[in-house]
């Protein structure tokens, strides 16, 4: 019978069960407690986990099976997000407000009961861009940041973490900018970590954790650079 296992803050940081060790229900919970060191992240990040859990809780990891990906080579842009790039008088930018993007994506929705992006998570991430290892994408409308996402590049894989709109199709377009400029900068695997209607729409798919980890493998050593740069975004 599995069983969750226990970390301290005192453990190495790069120290977590095999990933077959993960929980089937609630699924892919493998781990629970330690900190949101940098050091700790990281190592989750090479490994497969990601951080989820909320206020009050300790910290939860996870490492889901299947995973849920997006290859920028299948990003499906229908005809409707075609014209939206064209004429919707978008702004995109990388990384010109980082701290902007996560506390939106932290902001509370409709439909939703509080936020995972707890405070503590909020100042992990932001030392983890102060590293030069996390990055967001962000849209604009005119001076208002209208949309925007933000996640963790390692070598060719960009786990994406949380996205957010403030107007119609925002974080669509938010999506399709990651999109090109994965496939300018070498981004092999944008990780959508969990299936929905909403990503699936747009060409994410779900793979086997195996083969997810096979790609951990031949990406994650790979130039871990990001693409700096602010225009307006066209399809």
């Amino acid at each position: 019978m599995k069983t969750i296992t226990w970390l301290s803050p005192s453990d190495p940081p790069e120290w977590f069960p095999p990933l077959d060790r993960a929980l089937d229900e609630p699924p892919g919970l493998l781990a629970a407690g330690g900190d949101l060191s940098a050091a700790r992240l990281l190592a989750a990040y090479r490994r497969g986990i990601f951080p989820w859990y909320s206020p009050g809780q300790p910290v939860l990891w996870w490492s889901p099976d299947p995973r849920a990906v997006l290859f920028p080579s299948e990003f499906h842009c229908s005809r409707s997000l075609a014209r939206t790039l064209r004429k919707g008088g978008f702004e995109s930018a990388i990384d010109r407000d980082f701290e902007a993007v996560i506390a939106a994506c932290a902001a509370p929705r409709a439909l939703s009961i509080g936020t995972w992006i707890t405070a503590e998570m909020r100042a992990a991430y932001c030392e983890l861009h102060r590293l030069g290892l996390a990055h967001s994408i962000e849209i604009y409308r005119g001076d208002n940041l209208v949309g925007g996402l933000y996640g963790v590049r390692l070598g060719g894989i960009f786990f994406g973490e949380s996205m957010f709109s403030r107007v119609r199709d925002a974080s669509k377009v938010a999506l399709a900018h990651l999109v090109k400029v994965s496939l300018a900068s070498g981004i092999a695997v944008i990780d959508c970590q969990v299936a929905s209607h909403h990503l699936q729409s747009l060409g994410s798919r779900s793979i086997p954790r195996a083969e997810f980890e096979a790609h951990l493998r031949d990406q994650i050593a790979l130039r871990e650079g990001f693409m700096q740069n602010s225009r307006p975004l066209v399809s």
